[in-house]
Parts: structure tokens; C-alpha cells; sequence
């Protein structure tokens, strides 16, 4: 085996191969016990303390299934437009690693529970891509492994390792995609666009937060090249847990430079599992890939067969919520704004903010406003989605209206939500502890403008002129007096009233 350090260009790569993808994405569910026993599944408890023998597979326990686990499987089988297994089987994947205390994962393998759907995405330019699913099926997450003492955190030169079972057990539901042909130069594209809109349609489901930087929604990218769209399926490499939907989009454009090199140079590609890096992006090799069969699958038999009833599935279905797409499509139309302009408050991570600060009473131009103007290069700073900073659609909307009423100036509400991000309370608070309100004693203007008048009287002169335009000079003159907290608008119809000048 030859191990390739440079890429080819992705361009040249394009130009001589046909990208294949297939995704593989898991969702930590948001129930309140786990999958097959009655643990807890918060975060953030000391480790180990939310086990028993059933999730540490101690001999003699036996599982049972959660119920929430279940609906949400079907829940999200549904939303995904697949079929619903009018009976299906729990699974043994067997094999050995010290984060799964069973020595198997109770999965489902060549019964799921859904099967057969497709995902419509809409990429950046609004062209709709759809992405065919093969199956969603149910299973446990496993424990956690802390490799200590390295460089990398990971076990590779480490000095030992610890273990927490706490997240063993917890319920997953693993969506699989057919194989995504077509994409040509876009599927990186398409990659991030899937994760993204599957990640919208799990949290409108209210199945799981799926937040990808908790680890609960993660997608293995699996990819290989051939030489023509017509062509056999090449090797695939398989990138394991990859966790930001930037990373998804990095993952699959790194390994067709990278496969389209090896093969270039007369090279194999080996079937593998790789490790994503972050900070460069790359891909480094994991471990030679199991096909199916190595895990001897064979049926659960401490678990009774699902069979889901058909007019509960039914029922599940019409309880769906209105989908991310449709919605967005409804917001666009109803927001009155440009298909780029959704695209970009999508990936701002600020659709559902910016409807709760309209149903808080802001309008829907002034909630979009603050959202995606100081509020975004605010959340961008700090590396974080707009949602995740500390103030509410309540007090977004707050700022909005003492904008309209006139207290606040757009200057002097930036300072508010400066003021509320630092922790120094609500808006009303914030306007009181730093004495932001604008000035609106007309007797304070009116001595202002007659000072900033009488400090440029060649200004004033051009203004009786005619030039109309020089009274920016003055409203200035104004603000800096007030420390902007003049309302500009009022400022300039007194410049003009006192200068016997109308527009």
C-alpha cells in the first residue's frame, strides 16, 4: 500500500473522476431513559453514575423498549417520506471495543424500521437536489472513551485510557443514504446541504436538539471515485464522526482530492475508516473496514418484534409539523425577501429566533434587522450560531420597539444589546444603567442646535443658500454634543426651522 501526502487539484480531480457519496448520519434521541432500560440520559452527570446491568450488560438483565423511541423512529421515517415497516426485528452487531460494555450494539440490520424515502435540499443557487434514503433504523449509542496523556486526545500516543458508560444505551436512530450520484463537482455541496436540512427537519420534529457540536447528531461521510458516471462504484474510504456541518462539506471535498491522487498515480484505494481534522481539514486513516457480514448480525432474541400498528402510523403522520423547506418557503413569501437573503439567514442559524422576536411583537424587517446585522457579526466573533447567544427573541424585540416609540436611536440600541450580551441585564436595565435614552428635551436640542449654528456659521450660510446638503455638517455637530443620543431626524427639522430653510 502507497500512502499519498498531496492532493490533487479539486478541479483536475473533477476533470477525471465521477464523485459517489453516501451518508450516514446519527441522531441522538431526546428521550428521558435510554433505549432498552430506565437510565437517565442527561448530560453532564459524573461519569458512570447513570448505569445499571441492563446498559452494562451484565448477565441475567434484560432490555425493554422504549416506547419514545419507537414513535420518534417513525416519527422521523415519516418526515423522510419512507415506508414503515409493518414489522421489524432488533439486531446483535457483534464486536469488541472497550466503549461498548456488551460486546455487541443492539441495533437493526436487514429489518428497519423505515425504509425507501428521499430528502429534497435546496443548495445554495436554490437548485433542488434530491437525495434518495435507503433506511432509518433504531439503535443504542455506546459509551464514551477519554484518551489521556497524548498530543491529540485521540489513542494514538496516549498513556492510558478512561471510560464512561453514561451514554451507553442511549437511543440513536442511523440514517442511511442511498448512493448520492449526479453531484458532479457540487457534492460537497450536497453533502452539507443534506445535514443541514436533515438537521432542520429532527429539530421541527422535536425528536432531538440535534446540536452536532454535542456530538447529538454526527455523519459518517462515505465516498469513492470512478472514472465515468457510467462506470462501476470505486472504493469507498469511510470519515467517521464528523461534526459541524462545515466539516461534513471540508470531509467530502478533501477525500476526492485525495482518492483522485491515489488513483491518479496508479494507486488503490483502501476500504477504511478515517478521522477528520478540524483544524486543517484533512483526513487520516482509522482502521480497515468491516463489511457487514464480519459483524454476525443475527437476531436479537431478548426483544420481541416491532410491529407497529397502521392507524397509529397514521396518526403519526398527521401530527407531522409543517416541514423546514415548506416553512422557510411560507416565511420567504411572507417576510418579502430574496431566495439569497433566506439562504443567508438559514445559514445564520436565525430562522426560528427571528419568528419567535415577530410573535414578541417586533416587525418582521426589524427583527431580521437586529438578527442578521449586529447580532450576527456578534455571534460570528465568538464562533457561535446566533441562537446560542445570551438574549431572547423577547428582549430583541424589546430594543426593536424603543427603536420605533423613538427612545432609542439605531446607534444607541446597539449599545443595548451590546449591554444585554455582557450579562448587564434587559434592555429597559441596560437603557438605565448606561443612560442610553435618547434626547428628546426639545429645549436641550434646541440649545444644541443653536450652539453647533453659531460654531459653523459658513456652514449655515451655504444652507441658506441652497445647499441643503451641508446640513449633515450640522446634525453631526448635534450628535457629537448629545453623544448620539439626539434623534437625527428631529435634530435636522430644527437646523432647518432655525435657518428659515424647507426642503
Amino acid at each position: 500500500m502507497t500512502t499519498f501526502t498531496e492532493l490533487l487539484s479539486y478541479e483536475d480531480a473533477l476533470a477525471s473522476f465521477d464523485p459517489v457519496m453516501g451518508l450516514e448520519v446519527h441522531v441522538e434521541l431526546g428521550t428521558k431513559t435510554k433505549m432498552f432500560c430506565g437510565c437517565s440520559t442527561e448530560l453532564g452527570a459524573e461519569p458512570n453514575s447513570q448505569t445499571c446491568p441492563t446498559c452494562l450488560g451484565l448477565p441475567g438483565s434484560l432490555p425493554v423498549v422504549n416506547a419514545i423511541g419507537i414513535e420518534s423512529a417513525i416519527k422521523i421515517g415519516l418526515a423522510l417520506n419512507c415506508e414503515i415497516a409493518e414489522w421489524c426485528r432488533f439486531a446483535r452487531k457483534n464486536y469488541f471495543y472497550p466503549d461498548m460494555p456488551k460486546n455487541f450494539q443492539t441495533s437493526q440490520y436487514d429489518e428497519p424500521i423505515a425504509f425507501n424515502g428521499f430528502l429534497d435540499v435546496q443548495l445554495e443557487d436554490g437548485e433542488i437536489f434530491r437525495v434518495e434514503i435507503e433506511r432509518a433504523h433504531m439503535e443504542e449509542d455506546t459509551g464514551k472513551s477519554l484518551h489521556v496523556g497524548g498530543a491529540t486526545g485521540r489513542i494514538h500516543g496516549a498513556s492510558h485510557s478512561l471510560l464512561d458508560y453514561n451514554r451507553a444505551g442511549i437511543p440513536l436512530i442511523e440514517i442511511v443514504t442511498k448512493p448520492i450520484e449526479g453531484a458532479g463537482e457540487r457534492a460537497p455541496e450536497v453533502a452539507k446541504a443534506y445535514v443541514a436540512e436533515l438537521r432542520e427537519v429532527i429539530k421541527a420534529l422535536g425528536v432531538s436538539e440535534a446540536r452536532m457540536d454535542k456530538g447529538q447528531m454526527r455523519c459518517d461521510v462515505n465516498l469513492s471515485l470512478r472514472p465515468t458516471p457510467e462506470s462501476e462504484f470505486g472504493t469507498r474510504s469511510e470519515t467517521k464522526n464528523v461534526n459541524s456541518l462545515r466539516s461534513v462539506e471540508r470531509a467530502a471535498r478533501f477525500e476526492i482530492q485525495r482518492h483522485a491522487a491515489v488513483l491518479s498515480s496508479g494507486g488503490s484505494i483502501v476500504q477504511e475508516t478515517r478521522h477528520f481534522h478540524e483544524e486543517d481539514g484533512s483526513t487520516t486513516a482509522g482502521r480497515i473496514k468491516d463489511n457487514a457480514e464480519d459483524y454476525r448480525y443475527f437476531p436479537e432474541p431478548d426483544l420481541v418484534p416491532v410491529a407497529p400498528a397502521r392507524d397509529w402510523v397514521e396518526e403519526l403522520r398527521a401530527g407531522l409539523p409543517e416541514m423546514p423547506r415548506v416553512r422557510r418557503n411560507r416565511l420567504r413569501e411572507e417576510w418579502d425577501v430574496t431566495e439569497h437573503d433566506m439562504q443567508s439567514i438559514l445559514n445564520a442559524g436565525a430562522v426560528d429566533s427571528i419568528v419567535a422576536t415577530i410573535e414578541a411583537g417586533a416587525d418582521s424587517a426589524a427583527a431580521r434587522k437586529w438578527w442578521m446585522g449586529e447580532l450576527a457579526r456578534n455571534a460570528n466573533e465568538q464562533g457561535v450560531v446566533v441562537d446560542e447567544l445570551p438574549i431572547t427573541p423577547v428582549q430583541v424585540a424589546r430594543v426593536a420597539a424603543l427603536v420605533a416609540d423613538g427612545s432609542l436611536n439605531d446607534k444607541l440600541a446597539r449599545k443595548v444589546l451590546e449591554g444585554v450580551l455582557a450579562g448587564e441585564g434587559t434592555p429597559d436595565e441596560v437603557v438605565e444603567k448606561r443612560g442610553l435614552k435618547v434626547v428628546s428635551d426639545e429645549g436641550a436640542l434646541g440649545a444644541a442646535v443653536d450652539e453647533a449654528i453659531a460654531g459653523n456659521a459658513a456652514i449655515a450660510d451655504k444652507i441658506r443658500g441652497g445647499k441643503i446638503a451641508a446640513v449633515g455638517a450640522l446634525v453631526g455637530a448635534v450628535m457629537k454634543t448629545t453623544r448620539g443620543q439626539a434623534d437625527a431626524a428631529r435634530v435636522k427639522e430644527l437646523i432647518l426651522e432655525r435657518l428659515g430653510v424647507s426642503e
